[in-house]
């Protein structure tokens, strides 16, 4: 009996020991399964090199969009001198070819009381009367934020020897400490008409470059030769 007992013992310690170790194999494989399943339903996101180098030409080109170099200029229409009435100012005209050549951007100076005639000889009548006013006619709208620009291009029709009176207005409340400052005009003959001194006198702490003077007639009617000009000049100031 007590042989029979002990038999029955051992079956069972045997059955038991049997049990234990089938599970203990089982368990990881279904670990491993359930691992398996979420790697498939969470996949690591592959790296996609067209993405990335597209990534990379858009911040290369946000930051070359922002240009460090302004053209700032003051231009008249209607009738001027030898060219007859004219749509586009000729110092628009210059303004927006050294625009082009060096990626600056532009903004036109205009007068808040546009109360200047349209034809050539009353203009010339205002302008005079301007200048020995020592008017400062104020301009419309806001400049731009000069602290983003490090070169200003600034540019105007000669007026009786001098910059139009308006241009004194903005010098006289703008403040361009340490800036390049580089003078351009148009003209009927006068040339650059000393603009490069008026402006180091107005700005004795900025640097002014030379400037360039470019006559009216062809602004109109010569622009293959402006465009040499202007390019010439810009190669000489290093751009």
């Amino acid at each position: 009996m007590k042989k029979t007992i002990s038999v029955l013992l051992v079956a069972v310690l045997l059955f038991s020991l049997a049990a234990c170790g089938s599970a203990s194999q089982t368990q990881p494989a279904s670990q491993q399964t359930q691992e398996s399943v979420a790697e498939t339903a969470h996949p690591e996101p592959a790296a996609d090199a067209g993405t990335e180098q597209q990534t990379a030409a858009d911040a290369e080109a946000s930051e070359k969009s922002g240009s460090n170099i302004l053209v700032l200029y003051f231009s008249r229409t209607g009738e001027q001198y030898n060219v007859g009435v004219i749509e586009k100012g000729n110092t628009a005209i210059v303004a927006e070819m050294i625009g082009e050549a060096t990626g600056a951007d532009l903004y036109e100076i205009l007068p808040a009381d546009d109360h200047y005639p349209m034809t050539y000889k009353e203009l010339t009548d205002v302008a005079l009367q301007e200048q020995r006013d020592g008017a400062r006619p104020a301009y419309a709208g806001e400049l731009p934020a000069f602290e983003s620009y490090d070169t200003i291009f600034i540019g105007a029709p000669v007026w009786w020897g001098d910059w139009p009176m308006i241009l004194y207005t903005v010098f006289e409340s703008t403040p361009l400490s340490g800036k390049t400052l580089i003078p351009f005009s148009t003209h009927a003959g006068s040339g650059l008409s000393g603009f490069d001194r008026s402006l180091a006198a107005a700005y004795p702490d900025c640097t002014v470059a030379k400037g360039l003077a470019i006559a009216g007639t062809d602004a109109q009617n010569n622009p293959d030769k402006v465009q040499t000009s202007v390019a010439n000049w810009l190669s000489e100031l290093g751009f």
